[in-house]
């Protein structure tokens, strides 16, 4: 006799998001606090933090961070990086920072790196980056500028250096052996890793196991609601290992499956603690959010979650353009109200306004004086 189906939680659209918005601390004006300590707290909850080298306005990084930090100073990050070396770089579903307390999580794939190179940018033999390494070891840490030795060669892809050493600095970087010990824009220092953060004794690689825990306990801590593709994201591999953890914790009652408005075909899960909590709206924010912050860079997630479609269209020929060559969504409270394409004229000292899309029809006169004051105070930062 076949088993009736058991009866699954449904969330409207509204308290899903509520939920996510309140994962994300972007419904509270400072939930990390402030100060230097507020960055490394920022990104060992978040998980990562992107890095990107777009820098129409200010890269993505430090425009995450200060989304959820007032008074953000790119300097604090720096001292996270390079002096309390509470965050380190590496790859996650792009290059991000993530909290070194979960550095033993990626030990896995640096020695996978090692066997078989995939990053696009790492090339080179060994024995040519083990005497890239000597150097290094000898003389200290350094960055690309450093070696005048190359000999230059013509770059095969939009991003690749005409340097040689520059994809030996990477193979040595992703293979878990050079950490970025220090950021000037994208000139990136290097040092041995071990040298770097000073370990007596290494930590531990993870198991596959552990390694699938983290991300599913990592998503639920960001996301709050969860499907496989959103643990997932861009990381095929892992979502059977995955799958399994989850199956395993609705069975013990730890997870709940839910689904969402408008979805009800794709299974989501979550914590009774938050389905318990995230019942009322948090305080009525405004946010100028980056491309590549959390809330957006999922882009299925975000459709369903805020009914909005990003478009991201840098790569697109600008007659081909929407909402700008850089347009950034602007969130109040818990809807996504306009896309604004910003400029910083950094020579001028200003933030200059190439096209606004408001989303909502009628705007209302508060709604545009609380998005004027957030325009302000994000020029403010800009150009601090």
């Amino acid at each position: 006799m076949a088993m009736r189906p058991r009866n699954i939680l449904k969330l409207d659209k509204a308290k899903a998001r509520r939920i996510w918005l309140e994962a994300q601390r972007l419904d509270r004006r400072e939930p990390f606090g402030s100060g230097a300590e507020a960055t490394a707290a920022a990104v060992a909850h978040l998980g990562y933090v992107q890095i990107d080298t777009i820098n129409v306005v200010e890269r993505c990084h430090h425009h995450i961070l200060y989304s959820r930090i007032p008074d953000y100073r790119r300097d604090d990050l720096a001292q996270a990086q390079s002096q309390d070396k509470s965050v380190f770089e590496y790859w996650t579903h792009a290059l991000s920072y993530v909290p070194t307390s979960d550095f033993r999580y990626f030990l896995p794939a640096m020695k996978a790196h090692r066997a078989e190179p995939k990053r696009w940018a790492a090339v080179g033999s060994r024995e040519e980056t083990r005497k890239l390494l000597r150097r290094i070891r000898k003389d200290g840490a350094l960055t690309i500028r450093d070696i005048d030795t190359d000999v230059l060669v013509e770059k095969t892809h939009l991003w690749a250096s005409k340097k040689p050493s520059k994809g030996l600095l990477e193979r040595a970087f992703y293979d878990g052996e050079l950490a970025i010990s220090a950021r000037s824009g994208m000139l990136k220092t290097y040092e041995l890793i071990d040298r770097h953060f000073g370990w007596e004794k290494a930590p531990t690689p993870a198991s596959e196991r552990q390694v699938a825990v983290y991300k599913l306990d990592r998503a639920l801590r960001a996301q709050g609601v969860v499907s496989l593709d959103s643990v997932c994201h861009l990381d095929a591999p892992s979502k059977k290992a995955v799958a399994e953890l989850i199956a395993g914790r609705v069975r013990r009652k730890e997870l709940v499956p839910v689904t969402i408005e408008g979805a009800e075909k794709v299974p989501h899960w979550a914590t009774p603690e938050v389905l318990e909590s995230a019942a009322s709206p948090g305080d009525e924010l405004v946010h100028i959010l980056s491309p590549f912050d959390p809330l957006i860079i999922q882009r299925k997630r975000l459709r369903l979650f805020f009914g909005y479609d990003h478009l991201f269209e840098a790569y697109l020929p600008k007659e081909k353009r929407v909402f700008g060559y850089f347009g950034l969504p602007v969130l109040a409270g818990e809807r996504i109200v306009a896309i604004a394409d910003l400029k910083t004229d950094r020579a001028e000292r200003k933030l200059l306004v190439q096209q606004w899309t408001w989303l909502e029809p009628e705007p209302s006169a508060e709604l545009k004086r609380q998005v004027d004051e957030e325009m302000q105070r994000f020029e403010r930062f800009q150009l601090g």
